[in-house]
């Protein structure tokens, strides 16, 4: 049986850090490939990163490089150590692949579109836990990404 390509969404935040732990706790097998999936918003974006990569997000980031400062300041990021040390447990104990994918724009969109651009077989994302006051009037990209998403999603409370 073929591996999946295991979705995280991640924005290196407490809450996509429980997504991260819980994935690789319960979902993940030998043979799997586990896909970061962080979307920058173009506010955060050097606009020749963003230009190239607008649509298709960046190319397939092995871990590898994703450890690397050098080439995550490439792609405007900065993975903290607790996400760092996570997957690389997870590559070495379980014999996972772990990819990162960056994509430029709107987080609700983008995670809907690397479902098919990936591909993805499923998408865990965390969930910050806002009160129906603060979702009904600032939205929710877990809310979305569940009802718009072409393939299977759970999420992670984080306190899990």
């Amino acid at each position: 049986m073929a591996g999946r390509n295991i979705g995280v969404a991640v924005d290196f935040s407490s809450c996509s850090k429980a997504a991260l732990r819980w994935a690789s706790t319960n979902l993940t097998r030998n043979g799997d490939q586990l896909i970061l999936i962080h979307v920058n918003n173009s506010s955060q974006t050097e606009q020749g990163a963003m230009h190239l990569w607008e649509q298709s997000g960046s190319p397939l980031i092995p871990l590898v490089e994703f450890s690397d400062p050098h080439v995550t300041k490439t792609y405007g990021l900065s993975p903290d150590k607790e996400t760092l040390e996570i997957l690389a447990q997870l590559a070495k104990q379980r014999g996972v692949e772990v990819f990162a994918k960056i994509f430029y724009g709107d987080p609700t969109k983008k995670l809907c579109e690397s479902v098919d651009l990936v591909p993805l077989s499923c998408l865990v994302i965390g969930s910050r836990g806002l009160s129906t006051l603060k979702r009904a009037l600032m939205g929710s990209v877990s809310t979305y990404v569940v009802n718009h998403a072409a393939c299977p999603v759970t999420v992670v409370k984080e306190n899990m």
